[in-house]
């Protein structure tokens, strides 16, 4: 496998542990939910225009999005202070619980996958998964670094 395949190979893999841990679980809520509210864990509040580029949606469908996570109490929408225009949006304490529920069912349900891995098995997805890290961290700006 050559070096491009490599990444392309790991994102799709990716994409399917998602899937089938998604699957597993019984978690019927939108992927696209746990992107966003993983992003304002990790980053902060965002603007909706923000959110929406960050997961590759329109404008209009990350409004939706949003209306439906904060119905739920999970983000909060309000006036940007710099731009009386623009909404900025931030997890709330229940999101960020949500989020911590939702990734430990996902280590449950992954676990007995890879339960028969050997140590240096586990070294090399260790090490991958810092490289993967330190390659896909973003900036405020959203670009990569």
């Amino acid at each position: 496998m050559n070096r491009t395949d490599v990444i392309a190979s790991l994102v799709l893999s990716g994409y399917a542990l998602g899937r089938i841990a998604a699957q597993d679980a019984g978690n019927d809520a939108p992927a696209a939910q746990w992107r966003v509210l993983s992003l304002l864990e990790q980053e902060g509040a965002r603007r909706v225009g923000e959110l929406a580029a960050a997961a590759r949606t329109t404008q209009p469908g990350m409004t939706r999005l949003l209306g439906l996570l904060e119905r739920e109490g999970l983000v909060l929408r309000s006036p940007d202070p710099d731009d009386s225009r623009a909404t900025v949006v931030d997890i709330t304490p229940r999101g960020t619980a949500a989020v911590a529920t939702w990734r430990a069912e996902f280590r449950e349900i992954l676990a007995p996958r890879f339960a028969a891995l050997n140590d240096g098995d586990w070294s090399a997805l260790t090490r991958a998964a810092e490289i993967l890290a330190a390659h896909t961290a973003t900036e405020r700006t959203g670009e990569s670094r």
